[in-house]
């Protein structure tokens, strides 16, 4: 599974730097191709020369070295993974930051591979507030945790903080790289946010849609190995490393976006919250308030998921989105048959700290067979992740 994969280890100042040997040496007779970068700290507990001659790659430390750059930028391209482990509380910190005082740092900060972090130190420093925090940030940005332990830790003390042991970090890798793989060769077009359909130059009709839930399934998916090209629109979330974006606006925006590309796509996420109307003549200057009432006349838009419906082709995958407040099963059923998609993942208005807005959402996913899938509420990224696993059990036969 770690046969010819590109992985860096970030090593930092902590005593279970010695753990980093074993596991360095695992991952090479693993078939892995290892490069070490370690902080100056961690060479007062490691010499640089074991883990040299482990990994059978140089062991880099410093932007600069004998007159010559170290290319941070070609080193966080190369990796198929980036591993901190460990990860001292110093450099945690410095990740929620976005501190770039060494190599490590200017490495993780350029890195377009994913980052997963395994964090040691002892209970009461694992346990203050302030980590807590740090940790918090450090993966909203998207990177992966590796859990700590509970143990004997270095001040004699028992609890959590330790670092996992190197097989656990090993079997940690393999089940991430088996997942990674999972969607590799596929195509995916994925729609997010709202479309604001213009009365003028400056106003609109728009909604409440930020585009997290869509955003997060373009990362799910870019994990996983797949392509992914993201149609957004006007919205300011975060955007994932490694996926091909295109901004857009109106309704009329989005459907050509979907028209260009979903030819050549293999599963199609139609996650957005497109207007169901369109304002029938906008004004292209902007209207004055003259009058005590305005009147405004609105024409349908092109329904983009009936539209690829239509044009869906035998291995084409095809998932709508519905958010209702009333009625919900029967309407995604009725969406599903109409609009001759595969799946409609269904969200209510009904239900508390789910869709628009919100980091959380609550699912349940309808297929053409009558099948029902229902989620607990959960993270958008944990909801993303469920979605993914019911497509990937797709079978056109």
């Amino acid at each position: 599974m770690l046969s010819g994969k590109k992985i860096v280890i970030g090593v930092t100042g902590s005593i279970a730097a010695y753990k980093s040997a074993t596991l360095i040496r695992l991952l090479v007779k693993s078939g892995a191709d290892v490069k070490v970068i370690m902080t100056d700290a961690a060479k007062d507990f490691i010499p640089a020369l074991t883990l040299a001659t482990l990994s059978k790659n140089e062991v880099l430390h410093a932007l600069t070295d004998n007159n010559q750059w170290n290319n941070h930028v070609e080193l966080g391209r190369w990796a198929d993974l980036m591993l901190i482990a460990p990860l001292s509380c110093n450099t945690l910190a410095k990740m929620a930051e976005g501190r770039c005082d060494n190599l490590l740092m200017a490495v993780y900060l350029s890195a377009t591979c994913q980052v997963a972090i395994a964090p040691a130190m002892d209970e009461d420093m694992w346990h203050h507030q302030s980590t807590k925090n740090n940790l918090d940030k450090v993966l909203s940005y998207g990177n992966l945790l590796i859990p700590v332990n509970h143990g004997e830790l270095a001040s004699g003390l028992i609890g959590e903080g330790r670092m996992a042991e190197p097989e656990e970090i090993l079997a940690w890798l393999q089940a991430y790289f088996k997942v990674a793989q999972s969607m590799q060769g596929k195509k995916v077009l994925i729609t997010a946010g709202p479309t604001y359909e213009a009365i003028d130059p400056v106003r609109f009709i728009g909604n409440h849609s930020t585009g997290k839930m869509g955003i997060a399934l373009a990362d799910a998916c870019r994990m996983r190995g797949a392509e992914v090209q993201l149609i957004y629109g006007p919205g300011n979330q975060p955007l994932p490393k490694g996926i091909k974006v295109k901004r857009v606006v109106s309704a009329a925006d989005m459907y050509e976006a979907c028209l260009s590309v979903f030819p050549e796509t293999d599963i199609a996420i139609m996650c957005a919250a497109v207007a169901d109307y369109t304002i029938a003549n906008a004004s292209a200057i902007k209207i004055k308030k003259t009058e005590d009432e305005m009147r405004l006349e609105l024409i349908k838009t092109k329904d983009i998921l009936k539209t690829l419906g239509g044009l869906k082709k035998a291995g084409q995958l095809l998932v709508g989105f519905a958010l209702e407040t009333n009625d919900e099963e029967a309407n995604a059923f009725k969406k599903l048959e109409s609009k001759n998609a595969d799946y409609i993942v269904l969200n209510s208005l009904r239900d508390t700290a789910s869709g628009f807005g919100h980091d959380s959402n609550k699912i349940t996913i309808f297929d053409r067979a009558g099948n029902k899938y229902h989620f607990d509420l959960k993270s958008k990224k944990e909801a993303a992740a469920d979605i993914i696993n019911i497509l990937l059990n797709y079978s056109h036969a």
